[in-house]
């Protein structure tokens, strides 16, 4: 079975610069998996590769679509799988980097794809639930009492799409998942990188001060004059900036915020992937060189015999 390689961490824990060592090393590709790189003119926020990034290994996903355009995690499955494939054809392995669980998760364990979004329909739905609290999740608990078992009563969102499956499909939600959720037909190994929580926090802290001196005000103001709409921005570092611009808020205080609220991303990505199985965890607190971080990821291909997979040479590692 052909293999995938996934260097997944929290926000700001260091994966960029040392994915395109492993990149170089292994002479492949980057796949990115991060929900907010694949928007066009959203560089800075989102801590894109830097053009110079870019052009010492090849990267994918990154820059795709427009800020206004939907994209979800089935659309990104659907344009993710061909570029694995053709990396494959080109005899390399493919490396898929994120801190986007859900786009890992849809990878390595499957998605389930439903009906398409009906608007009129949610709308309906939404207007139950305003007229009389908890009527929805009483309809679920008729219609798929096991989805019902898995969602919160209070989570409306997740809901009103259960029941706009079951609405719109001969089956239920769950008897759905069963049958169609399928994870991609590749061997995948999963390298998670993490820090102390202190440490993570403060690179958190000095990487929003960076963005901010490269221009990341400049770059929502440009965002905000195409179409201010659209979800994009509500990312963090987006909506806050957004609020600045609009008066709303003092300078200050948007950093603030973001800090806070990448601090608060982080944890939540924390949370998410210690329930992630398979996951070979290294951790590089105290650790800046790139270099020494790589040499730890190919310890554990040591570990895991796949120096002959990736073609590496051990006299070459140190």
């Amino acid at each position: 079975m052909n293999k995938v390689i996934i260097l997944l961490g929290p926000t700001g824990v260091g994966k960029t610069g040392v994915s395109i060592l492993l990149a170089k090393a292994l002479n492949t590709e980057i796949i990115s998996a991060d929900s907010m790189q694949i928007y066009k003119h959203m560089d800075i926020g989102t801590a894109k590769p830097t053009p110079e990034e870019k052009a010492e290994v090849t990267h994918h996903m990154i820059g795709i679509v427009e800020p206004w355009e939907a994209f979800s995690t089935g659309k990104y499955i659907e344009a993710v799988t061909p570029i694995i494939e053709s990396i494959h054809r080109k005899g390399k392995i493919p490396i898929v980097v994120g801190g986007t669980g859900l786009y890992i998760k849809a990878m390595t364990r499957g998605i389930f794809s439903g009906p398409s979004a009906d608007w009129t329909l949610r709308k309906e739905l939404f207007s139950m639930e305003e007229e009389e609290k908890g009527s929805l999740y009483n309809y679920l608990k008729e219609l798929d009492p096991t989805a019902a078992e898995k969602i919160t009563p209070n989570d409306t969102r997740r809901i009103i799409r259960a029941l706009e499956v079951c609405i719109k499909s001969t089956t239920s939600m769950s008897e759905m998942q069963k049958k169609f959720t399928k994870p991609l037909p590749y061997e995948f190994t999963k390298i998670g990188l993490q820090r102390e929580r202190k440490e993570l926090y403060m690179m958190i802290e000095i990487r929003v001060d960076e963005m901010i001196d490269r221009g990341l005000v400049q770059e929502v103001k440009t965002i905000l004059e195409m179409n201010p709409e659209r979800t994009p921005m509500q990312a963090i570092g987006y909506k806050e900036i957004a609020m600045y611009l609009n008066g709303e808020i003092p300078l200050e205080e948007a950093i603030r915020l973001i800090k806070r609220g990448s601090k608060r991303y982080a944890k939540r990505q924390f949370t998410w992937f210690n329930k992630e199985e398979g996951v070979c965890w290294i951790d590089i607190t105290g650790i800046h060189d790139n270099s020494v971080v790589l040499n730890l990821i190919f310890d554990v291909f040591s570990h895991l015999e796949l120096y002959e997979a990736c073609n590496i040479k051990k006299n070459t590692l140190r």
